[in-house]
Order: C-alpha cells, then sequence, then structure tokens
C-alpha cells in the first residue's frame, strides 16, 4: 500500500503498488469499520495479496472495488528511523509512475529495498539503487558506461556528473568513471535481489556523492512536484538543529 485517505465515514482509497498491474487506485468499503477485515491489513510497507473488482466497463474509470486483502507475512517490520526513507519511495512512485503501467523489476526492487531499510545499516546505497532502478525503469537514465555527447568509454581516473539534459559529461568533482561503469554493469546483468545487492555493492562506495546528481535528475521529471516527505525531512533536521532554550534560573 503506497497511500490511503478517507473516502466516507467507512470507507478508504487506497493506492497500491502491484507487480502485474503497477500502480492502481482501490475503494476499501467499510475498511475504517472496528470489525472490518481490511482495516487490520492495509498497512505501509507490508505485501498483500488483493482481489479486484472486475475492470470497469467505463474506459474512464479508474477505482476498483477492493473485494479482499490479505497479509502474506514475510516481510521485516520498519523501524521509526526507516520510516521517512520508506515513505520516500512511495512517494516517488506515486508521483513519477502512471497508473495501470507495470514495472515487475521496480515491484521487485521497491520489496527487496524495504527488506534492506529495515535490516540494513546502509541506507544510503538502497536508496541509491532504488532511484537508480526507477530511472532505468523509466528511461530517463543514460548509458552509464560512455560519455552521453561524445559516445567515448569512461575513463576509470576521470570524474563524471550526471546533467538532467547533457547526460554523463566530464567535470570536475563528479563521480569516477569505474564507479559509474560498475553502477551500469549492475544495472543490466542485475535481476531480483541479487542483482539489486550487486548495485547496492556499486553504489556504497560513493552514495554520498550520488545523492546530488540523481535527486537533480528525479526533480527534473518531477517538474514543479514537490516531495513531501523530503519538506518534512528537512523540518525535522532543522528542528533537531535548533538549541534548546536556557531554562530560567
Amino acid at each position: 500500500m503506497l497511500h490511503r485517505y478517507d473516502w466516507s465515514e467507512t470507507s478508504l482509497i487506497v493506492e497500491l503498488f502491484t507487480r502485474a498491474q503497477g500502480r492502481v487506485v482501490v475503494a476499501a468499503k467499510g475498511a475504517k469499520r472496528p470489525t472490518s477485515q481490511l482495516r487490520p491489513v492495509l498497512l505501509p510497507f507490508q505485501p498483500l495479496h488483493a482481489q479486484l473488482g472486475k475492470t470497469p466497463a467505463d474506459a474512464q474509470a479508474e477505482v476498483h472495488l477492493l473485494r479482499s486483502a490479505e497479509w502474506v507475512g514475510g516481510q521485516p517490520l520498519l523501524g521509526a528511523a526507516a520510516m521517512f526513507p520508506g515513505f520516500y519511495l512511495n512517494e516517488l512512485l506515486l508521483k513519477l509512475l502512471a497508473r495501470h503501467d507495470p514495472h515487475p523489476r521496480l515491484f521487485d526492487a521497491y520489496a527487496e529495498t524495504l527488506v534492506a531499510l529495515a535490516g540494513g545499516p546502509d541506507e544510503a546505497a538502497a536508496l541509491r539503487a532504488f532511484e537508480l532502478t526507477l530511472l532505468r525503469e523509466l528511461g530517463w537514465l543514460p548509458e552509464l558506461s560512455i560519455a552521453t555527447l561524445t559516445a567515448q568509454p569512461l575513463q576509470a581516473a576521470t570524474h563524471y556528473a550526471l546533467d538532467p539534459e547533457l547526460g554523463l559529461a566530464e567535470r570536475a568533482g563528479g563521480v569516477p568513471g569505474a564507479q559509474w561503469v560498475a553502477i551500469e554493469a549492475a544495472l543490466v546483468h542485475g535481476q531480483g535481489g541479487a542483482g539489486l545487492a550487486s548495485l547496492r555493492a556499486a553504489c556504497a562506495p560513493g552514495a554520498g556523492a550520488l545523492r546530488m546528481p540523481l535527486r537533480n535528475l528525479l526533480h527534473y521529471h518531477l517538474g514543479h512536484t514537490t516531495l513531501r516527505t523530503r519538506q518534512v525531512w528537512q523540518g525535522v533536521q532543522r528542528l533537531a538543529r535548533t538549541p534548546a532554550p536556557t531554562p530560567s534560573p
């Protein structure tokens, strides 16, 4: 479940990310009632087996009836520290994916990233690997083993920047060519959990340096849309830096 909001006093509208149909929106009737079987299972970051109503006859209709949903299990719960990264993933999927556009590889990467966030300390590498997978699945990531404008292979020790309009270009302060090539190899050859683990390993040495170029590329395709999770997180960080008031004598 990516998101949910009230539909009536007793029902919810729910955004689901499914492997077979991509992002779908469903009406969960009566889900807010204390006795509803849907109420305890419609939780974020947990795998569900959902049965949807028939496809509407009206081609313009996008809201399906959620007939049933069962918790599949096997997914570790996210701790408090991993909640913001988890909601960040959800917001990216909500704002960048069209409805009913399946991306099975991206679905698997999302599930594997939640596992990594729940069980591992390397949050930055997990997020960068997911962002790279998302950008590649949507066709917005250039080939990372060549300089985009010259079509020349990257030099291992030369630094390259990822520009939203120019692609990979040589620039001081960028990411070493060797790391871009390793990331491209992991993206091309990696499939499933093992492939994503390889991609996380390729991102890990320079995860901090990858953060801004990937963020800029995502923002370029988001347009004027702002990420709510990032705004909230920045507010939390500002509060954490604010010194506590001196107690009165």
